[in-house]
């Protein structure tokens, strides 16, 4: 990632007052923030990858033929899901922020001071880059029999297999709250 994509999103995870507080207070994300992540995610990198690998799907695969049926689950989605996204990105920005040591008060009062709802484009736009960045060309007909294997599932199992394997892996940028951190948050 390059730096000035990195100091945006750092400026943006500096958002101040108490929500802020309490996400480098509780550095770890709920597993259902982390499942609505997935489900917010999925159309961003959905156009990411159709963009990004454009002629270079099948003319019969899967993408082509049922992949706007297949994301259409994830759009309808997107909205009721962008609370726990935000609080995920806010979270694992916050975490960096004070890993980097990164302190930009005038930047992060502006953006705090922004409607939670105006920051959805900016947020979206970083998202999309992050993924097109690391799309492969030689990866696409990968990424299609992966989403092809994922399609029969429902749009909540997806989230949910997502979050498991997070957890499995025992993923620590950012870390899942186990159920011990999250009573402690409430």
């Amino acid at each position: 990632m390059k730096r000035p994509i990195i100091a945006s999103a750092l400026a943006l995870a500096a958002l101040t007052g108490a929500e802020a507080a309490q996400a480098q207070q509780q550095a770890c994300v709920t597993a259902a923030d982390l499942g609505d992540t997935m489900v917010y995610a999925m159309p961003i990198a959905y156009d990411a990858v159709s963009t990004t690998c454009a002629g270079r799907f099948a003319k019969n695969g899967f993408m082509l033929r049922e992949g706007e049926g297949f994301i259409a689950g994830f759009r309808a989605r997107q909205d009721a899901a962008w609370p726990g996204a935000f609080r995920l990105f806010k979270t694992f920005m916050a975490r960096e922020n004070a890993k980097d040591g990164s302190d930009d008060d005038e930047i992060a009062t502006m953006i705090a001071a922004l409607p939670e709802e105006s920051l959805r484009p900016f947020i979206d736009g970083i998202v999309g880059q992050m993924i097109a960045k690391e799309i492969k060309p030689d990866s696409c007909g990968k990424i299609e029999r992966g989403v092809e294997l994922l399609s029969p599932l429902p749009v909540d199992n997806i989230a949910g297999l997502a979050t498991f394997i997070a957890e499995l892996a025992d993923v620590k940028n950012p870390e899942i709250c186990t159920t011990d951190a999250v009573k402690r948050t409430k």
